[in-house]
């Protein structure tokens, strides 16, 4: 063979293998954004210029569902393909199973870079909003934190431009090969507060400013693939996770109702190549089809417990009938499934399931609910008293189906902390578990469409808190507690009010409350003796710590505050006592040296505190507590000159 002739073969060959290269993948999730706002779903208020010119150029699906309300759960729908009641990621701080198909584990499996750039807290697995998500990422840049003094975009939550700017950083960086890379914008989540000159324009209806905002901003990331040869031959998929109430249905945010506001979503997907040409698929979809057609469009067999359908088929455009031939009918319209479980996390309501089908939305509640959306759109007009046999029908389906889907495992349980409750705080959630559950307790409760405005005031309470608005938001909690006396969280909220302003004597009768309403949680126990502490009710305290220690008896904190009260009361043997128990587990224990010290000290023996007041001193060098103690200890050893030394520390230290 001539070189000639072997040079064409090895620059085909390379071609072919080129040609074979997997597509990269870009997956946009854009936060609680409605799809009536979408200017390619019919808005006219000119808000996502930039999606609609991607729209232009890919499928755009216009009845397009998610199956739950919640960032968490419909996330964790998007990336295994699976229904809620199936991965069980419901609510926050559920971790995701192993054994669930997974999108970047698929996919790093089948020889591709994985990279997700997360906007809040709500989807940081570190911080444990939801643990597992970071399995079979190469990178996930999350890193959030409670947001303290800082402002919540440098906390918990990051705007749109500094999410894509460290996307397009990593995508600068990124080996050779194809990535799957996930880009989740957050914006359009409350509070509503869109940057310059969003916040301007849209100074009356900020939640549209931040949907421009975002569009903005993926407008940018869009033309930085597209400059740097990228955006062609990518798979891209933009979606919603979920809507917005904004009011409808009585809802402000989302979470709770299962209503169209924030259950139909955008969805717009480009296939790989050169040229993409518009389409509209008017059928219903599912988020849950996401991760199928994402594997099906790339040539990656989708695992068999992925329970989505892959959208390809419909994607792509019908072949050209030849005369005579007889069209292939399409398969008939599938329904679509959706649910909610916060209501009854959060507050100890009653859970939503949904199912649209054919004409009719049907909601599963303790007073069900029946829509012919084809001539009432808007769900206002419930029919279920009337068509008593299509309810009865649908219901039946819709329990046939959820049975079909579940899974046969035991739900993992969520694993919040008090700490992590009030990371998701400051999102505007209220964490799974909040209202002092008890064990035992099922899906059943009151029907949250006749309480959700009590959610909508808890949510506004919960952000005022966040911003340290304690003022405004003790009122919207005491209007919220004479509606709803028995809700445990109504007055945790208050007391952490009462608490941040010091006000203490009023704070004492609200906590007392919530040790009674809830006489078997320890934390309730725990905030109410530290409180006692405070106002120096010894008497009070001790019986509220002695609960809490003979539930959790490895509690170091309580036992240290277990002693400072027996200290305040005089009862020095049994402070002695609770100081061992500490030491005994942790032996380098600052407080626990310190106390015993002290107890040791006013019991007169001197000589024995002295070493653990020394032990004090040298594990906090700075705190001039150990140095006072010693003092007094020399004193009462007679050793003057080494008690001036210490005194004079402890002034140079800051004592006074």
């Amino acid at each position: 063979m001539s070189l000639i002739r072997q040079l064409m073969c090895l620059a085909l060959l390379a071609v072919g293998a080129q040609a074979a290269a997997p597509p990269n993948i870009v997956l946009i999730t854009v936060d609680t954004t409605r799809a009536d706002r979408m200017g390619f779903l019919g808005s006219t208020l000119e808000l996502t210029p930039n999606l609609d010119k991607l729209a232009g150029e890919s499928v755009v699906f216009t009845r397009a569902y998610a199956q739950a309300p919640l960032t968490a759960p419909s996330h964790a729908t998007i990336l295994t393909g699976t229904y809620p009641q199936f991965h069980q990621v419901n609510n926050f701080g559920v971790p995701l199973r192993k054994d669930l198909p997974f999108a970047p584990a698929i996919l790093k499996a089948h020889g591709y870079h994985t990279a997700a750039f997360v906007g809040a807290l709500a989807l940081d697995p570190v911080a444990g909003a939801v643990p597992g998500f970071d399995r079979g990422f190469d990178t996930y840049n999350a890193g959030f934190h409670k947001s303290g003094r800082e402002d919540r975009y440098h906390s918990v939550e990051r705007r749109a431009g500094d999410v894509v700017a460290r996307a397009l950083a990593w995508l600068s960086q990124h080996p050779r090969g194809p990535f799957f890379l996930w880009v989740h914008l957050y914006d359009a989540h409350d509070p509503y507060d869109p940057p310059e000159p969003f916040k301007s324009k849209y100074a009356s209806t900020p939640y549209d400013g931040e949907i421009a905002y975002a569009d903005s901003v993926v407008g940018t990331f869009l033309t930085q693939l597209r400059a740097r040869g990228l955006y062609n031959g990518a798979m891209i998929a933009v979606m919603a996770d979920h809507g917005e109430g904004l009011g409808d249905h009585g809802e402000d945010t989302h979470g709770i109702l299962l209503y169209d506001e924030t259950i139909h979503v955008p969805l717009v997907i480009k296939l790989p190549g050169k040229t993409s040409t518009s389409k509209r698929v008017e059928r219903r979809v599912g988020l849950v089809d996401v991760l199928p057609t994402v594997l099906d469009a790339v040539g990656v067999a989708v695992p068999r417990e992925v329970q989505g359908e892959s959208l390809l088929r419909m994607m792509k455009p019908a072949p050209q009938e030849s005369e005579g031939t007889v069209a292939t009918p399409a398969p008939p319209e599938r329904p679509s499934y959706a649910e909610s479980d916060y209501a009854h996390d959060a507050y100890g309501w009653s859970s939503l399931r949904a199912l649209r089908t054919g004409k009719y939305l049907y909601i599963k509640a303790p007073r069900q609910e029946l829509y012919d959306q084809s001539a009432d759109p808007k769900a206002a007009h419930d029919l279920s008293s009337t068509a008593t046999a299509v309810s009865s029908t649908l219901a039946g389906q819709l329990d046939a189906f959820r049975q079909k889907t579940i899974s046969t495992q035991e739900a993992p349980k969520s694993v919040v902390d008090p700490e992590m409750r009030e990371k998701l705080a400051a999102l505007g959630y209220v964490a799974a578990g909040s209202n002092d559950l008890k064990a035992g307790s099922t899906e059943q409760g009151a029907d949250p469409k006749d309480k959700v405005e009590i959610g909508n005031m808890i949510h506004r309470a919960n952000m005022l808190l966040e911003d340290s608005h304690c003022p405004e938001a003790i009122p919207i909690l005491q209007q919220t507690i004479a509606k709803e006396p028995g809700m445990v969280l109504l007055y945790s909220k208050l007391s952490q009010c009462l608490l941040l302003m010091k006000d203490y004597p009023q704070a004492l009768p609200v906590l007392r409350k919530i040790a009674e309403l809830s006489p078997d949680s320890t934390d309730a126990h725990f905030q109410l003796g530290k409180t006692l502490l405070i106002v120096k009710d010894y008497a009070a305290a001790v019986p509220e710590f002695e609960k809490v220690v003979a539930k959790v008896p490895k509690g170091e904190q309580a036992h240290i505050l277990l002693a400072t009260a027996y200290v305040g009361m005089q009862n020095l043997p049994e402070a002695i006592n609770e100081c061992k128990k500490v030491l005994e587990v942790i032996p380098e224990d600052y407080e626990a040296n310190l106390l015993l010290g002290r107890a040791l000290l006013l019991s007169g023996d001197a000589a024995t505190a002295l070493p653990k007041l020394m032990k004090a001193a040298a594990l906090q060098p700075k705190a001039p507590g150990p140095h006072l103690a010693l003092s007094n200890a020399y004193v009462k050893l007679g050793r003057f000159d080494d008690a001036a030394r210490e005194q004079f520390e402890a002034k140079e230290l800051g004592a006074n």
